[in-house]
């Protein structure tokens, strides 16, 4: 058994911090001492590395809570995930080592900031999360198409691609005007009948994705034209103050 300040010294995790996770049931301790004290066992701490595991694809930590409490919890398909992610950030990490060594060898020559896009990291970690199903917005989406045909998957399918070939014929007005703040309404109530509760907070972040640079830029280009899908984020984000 290990007292909460060895685990502290041993894992770089703050006392403070270990006493929250027992407090709100993330990581209480194997069992107390007489005089109140946290003791913990092996198996706390490889509950410890989970959590840390996921802090580093940057889940909430009510989301942790429950990953790791459900009984289909499959830990080689999270390390899986944790093992992808810190390969992204360590090519993240040699790409900015390459411009800082190159920068002091020759000096700025051209004014590229490649290095710094973590789209790939923040993409990845997105994913992972969804791929867990633990938000309400998942779940609800797995509650609404179950069922469903492929042909009325397609058709809803369908329906985003329409949405999405409207934003790109607005694509050059201001993404402030009526028609293209009526666009964001309709994509928001679209995803709501057909897939989960779009809130503002949820469009927000939708927004970001569309015009992150990313797959779903390149999509929604492709759909609407080159432009569209950081117009459509441009509104969004508008739309949802």
């Amino acid at each position: 058994m290990m007292t909460v300040n060895e685990v502290s010294k041993l894992t770089g995790v703050s006392i403070r911090t270990l006493q929250y996770y027992d407090r709100i049931g993330l990581l209480p301790p194997a069992e107390y001492t007489e005089a109140g004290y946290r003791l913990y066992d092996d198996a706390s701490l490889e509950t410890l590395q989970q959590i840390l595991l996921f802090r580093e694809l940057q889940f909430p930590l009510k989301d942790i809570r429950e990953i790791i409490g459900s009984p289909d919890y499959d830990r080689s398909r999270a390390l899986g995930q944790q093992i992808e992610l810190l390969k992204l950030k360590k090519e993240h990490i040699e790409n900015l080592i390459d411009l800082a060594i190159g920068i002091k060898a020759v000096g700025v020559k051209a004014l590229t900031f490649d290095a710094f896009d973590t789209r790939k990291i923040d993409e990845y970690a997105a994913q992972a999360k969804a791929s867990w199903g633990t938000t309400p917005a998942y779940k609800e989406f797995e509650e609404k198409s179950k069922g469903r045909t492929k042909e009325e998957d397609k058709k809803i399918y369908q329906g985003m691609i329409d949405i999405f070939a409207e934003f790109g014929a607005v694509r050059n007005t201001d993404p402030a005007s009526g028609d293209a703040q009526a666009l964001v309404k309709k994509l928001q109530d679209y995803i709501t009948e057909h897939m989960y509760t779009c809130t503002k907070e949820i469009l927000g972040g939708l927004g970001r994705m569309y015009g992150g640079g990313g797959d779903f830029t390149t999509s929604i280009d492709s759909i609407g034209g080159e432009g569209t899908a950081v117009f459509a984020a441009r509104a969004i984000e508008i739309y949802c103050g």
